[in-house]
């Protein structure tokens, strides 16, 4: 199997690359210095030279806030280059793995959305990848749209590592406990897709690391295993504006996907091993 891994330098493509070269799969990790996704004639002529089995699209314009501002660059990454990677798999023949997120949906109401509800997104970078889906699914039949949410990993920024900065700055912090979700540790999460690409299982999936909590319980859980003492205020959504309007339930049902461990012990997980780097 030939695997190509765009967005390898952000946090889940670098763990994708890692898994796949232990897996001994053979596999191309690219990034916007190598290839601009937004070029259509530069994805075609690169796919079709490399002529992969599978592109797994870990690239995209993740920057939520800016989203709103940046509209144009925002739609030319994750709607046209999704397009463009996926018409370029057509053309090779090749699967492709499309990285969603939670914020396609709305987050009403208090229970996990399905993979066939309707997405209904709230911000302009949750409409973009929504739309990327939408491309996806109507030039190919051969495809994996994986929605995450609340992602962390070793390689760049992440919740886990503010918090962790913020708790060697400070003793008192506010953090948001109206929004619940599910965190996702990008090494197990590169494990399920490694997984899946082996297979002919096409569909919509949603993939986060088991258990709910929200941001304020995800601050306290991280300062209790790393044994930080700060007093951590929960607030209310309000109280914290942002430019983007983010959704207050995040909740995902993963009834089509075998389990990952407990979002608690994939962050004891994490923290043991920043303590190593």
């Amino acid at each position: 199997m030939k695997v190509l891994v765009t967005g390898a330098n952000g946090q889940l493509g670098y763990d994708v690359i890692e898994r796949l070269e232990k897996s001994n799969i053979e596999c191309l990790g690219i990034d916007i210095d190598i290839l601009d996704i937004t070029d259509q004639e530069q994805v075609k002529k690169f796919i079709s030279n490399y002529s992969p089995e599978v592109v797994i699209h870990c690239g995209a314009y993740t920057a939520v806030d800016k989203a709103e501002d940046e509209k144009e660059l925002c739609y030319s990454v994750n709607v046209l280059g999704t397009r463009f990677i996926a018409q370029a798999c057509k053309e090779v023949d090749a699967k492709m793995v499309y990285i969603s997120t939670d914020y396609v949906f709305d987050g009403e109401g208090d229970q996990p959305f399905e993979v066939t509800d309707k997405p209904n997104p709230i911000n302009y970078y949750g409409e973009t990848k929504y739309q990327g889906e939408l491309e996806v699914q109507n030039i190919l039949e051969k495809y994996f749209i994986v929605r995450i949410s609340w992602v962390f990993g070793s390689n760049g920024n992440n919740f886990v590592k503010t918090m962790l900065r913020l708790g060697k700055e400070r003793d008192e912090i506010s953090v948001v406990a109206d929004q619940i979700g599910s965190p996702t540790y990008t090494f197990d999460l590169a494990e399920i897709l490694v997984e899946m690409i082996k297979t002919d299982k096409y569909g919509i999936y949603h993939v986060t690391n088991e258990g709910y909590c929200s941001w304020y319980e995800f601050a306290c859980e991280i300062f209790k295993q790393v044994g930080i003492d700060i007093k951590v205020n929960p607030i209310n959504t309000e109280e914290y504006p942002t430019r983007a309007i983010r959704p207050k339930n995040s909740r995902m049902n993963k009834n089509l996907l075998n389990k990952l461990e407990a979002w608690e012990s994939a962050l004891n997980h994490y923290i043991n091993h920043l303590k190593q780097d």
